[in-house]
């Protein structure tokens, strides 16, 4: 464990199914869950930033759209809920997109967090380093985002209500392996007219 989760952990600041909720003692010594101010999650946020977006990248994994929708409904709500849904079920529908990809790693490289009211406007930048699989082949990805999230809070935890994806950098996209669970094209080549 690095030194600044260690360092939430010790004030209290779990993330529950990508929730962030702040602990606080009840009048009867119990943890009794309170929900982190705007000014606690925004200075929290960067800490809390990598689980959530982790979190959004496991429900893109997923291949029921069940499991999408529920996976992403820890995160988000309302219209970015929508949105982020919408996104992972088009590519899906579009066909060509394998499901199969495995994050080794995000890296938030850059945020900025304010409070607006109740809200917290989050712009952030990261790099996801993963393997992302399509029909043939598999590609080792190290791409860079940026957006601009807003945070609210709702009835469970801090989530996601506005997503804009501001920038993609795909220039570090890495190598094409084939896929292994691909069909193979059949060689029709005569083996006597190869000399």
């Amino acid at each position: 464990m690095n030194t600044r989760a260690l360092a939430a952990a010790v004030v209290g600041i779990t993330v529950i199914a990508g929730a962030a909720v702040f602990l606080s003692v009840g009048k009867d010594g119990a943890d009794a869950p309170r929900q982190m101010s705007a000014a606690e999650f925004s200075r929290e946020s960067p800490l809390l930033l990598p689980e959530i977006l982790a979190t959004v990248y496991d429900a893109f994994g997923q291949t029921d759209e069940a499991a999408i929708y529920d996976r992403l409904d820890d995160v988000a709500s309302g219209p970015a809920l929508e949105q982020l849904y919408l996104e992972r079920v088009g590519a899906m529908a579009g066909g060509g997109l394998n499901p199969d990809q495995e994050i080794h790693e995000i890296e938030l490289t850059g945020m900025s967090a304010r409070t607006d009211g109740a809200r917290v406007d989050v712009a952030a930048k990261w790099r996801v380093l993963g393997v992302v699989g399509h029909a043939e082949h598999m590609h080792m990805r190290g791409n860079a985002y940026a957006a601009d999230l807003v945070f609210e809070p709702v009835a469970d935890g801090w989530k996601i209500t506005g997503f804009t994806l501001t920038d993609v950098d795909r220039t570090d996209a890495g190598t094409i392996e084939p896929n292994a669970d691909a069909p193979q094209a059949e060689d029709t080549a005569d083996p006597e007219e190869e000399t």
